[in-house]
């Protein structure tokens, strides 16, 4: 399959991320609808962390099979281990050093006194941003490392000739962003956060781009290695939003609504991931 027509599959992969997006439109919805919308993003990240962690873990798993059939040793089990714990660490703390460095920064600038005006002239962007935008872009950053894992598959079935392959992928990644944009932006209607068009595409953006880039990359470079590297940085940023989205959950007090979002999230992960593993993959 040439590179102009793998190109276009990435991007009808990437783009239906977008499907999501009008969720975050909506004007001040009722306090219910707000802890279930909390609940579904929850969910919806929940089985995304299952996804990415299955993935990540087949490598290892293999090289655990080989080592214990005598047909491999260990330096793969090793090598692909830390990589996983690397990858995970990094994806996880990068983004509470990075959580922690904006609220010193906003605390800086909403301080009086001396000083207080050069710090607060100094403070823009994403430090001013309310703390569900804020979300929003992490949750954003972490489908895309995702996103991009998922491109790379899509390039290699490509790139394989592989196009009966290439074409389910490309069906149930779509499907998949589609849940995952709703995710993204599901913080803001919880918080009555109403942002722009533009906001939410440039978020689209960053969560569904690097869905194209991945395919660019894998129709021309195959690597096991950096497939798990982005993968287990997904999870650890993952990881780290669910925790922030359980927390606002947790202030509502409606686990009832928080667990009936759940289940309508996690089941519509495995709903279209069923789809992919229909057609063979």
């Amino acid at each position: 399959m040439g590179l102009s027509t793998t190109l276009l599959l990435g991007f009808i992969a990437g783009v239906t991320i977008v499907l999501g997006l009008p969720i975050g439109r909506l004007q001040r919805p009722a306090a219910g609808l707000r802890v279930l919308l909390n609940g579904i993003a929850v969910g919806v990240l929940l089985f995304l962390l299952w996804d990415v962690f299955s993935a990540a873990w087949e490598p290892i798993d293999g090289a655990l099979s080989n080592a214990h059939d005598h047909t491999g040793g260990v330096a793969p089990i090793f090598g692909y281990g830390a990589l996983f714990a690397g990858g995970l660490a990094v994806g996880l703390l990068s983004l509470v050093a990075y959580d922690r460095y904006l609220a010193r920064t906003k605390s800086r600038s909403e301080h009086t006194g001396p000083g207080a005006m050069a710090v607060a002239e100094r403070t823009r962007g994403i430090a001013t941003w309310p703390a569900a935008r804020r979300l929003a872009l992490m949750i954003a950053i972490g489908i895309g490392l995702h996103n991009f894992a998922e491109g790379l598959a899509i390039g290699q079935a490509a790139a394989s000739n592989a196009i009966a392959l290439a074409t389910v992928l490309v069906i149930g990644f779509a499907l998949h962003n589609a849940t995952e944009g709703f995710g993204i932006v599901a913080p803001l209607a919880a918080d009555n956060d109403q942002p722009s068009w533009g906001f939410l595409l440039t978020m689209a953006a960053i969560g569904g781009g690097p869905t194209f880039i991945g395919t660019a990359v894998g129709h021309s470079f195959t690597s096991e290695p950096v497939s798990v590297a982005f993968l287990t940085l997904a999870a650890g940023s993952i990881v780290y939003v669910i925790a922030q989205l359980l927390g606002v959950a947790a202030r509502s007090k409606r686990i009832d609504l928080v667990c009936y979002g759940l289940l309508i999230g996690l089941l519509a992960g495995f709903i279209t991931d069923a789809i992919v593993t229909l057609g063979g993959v």
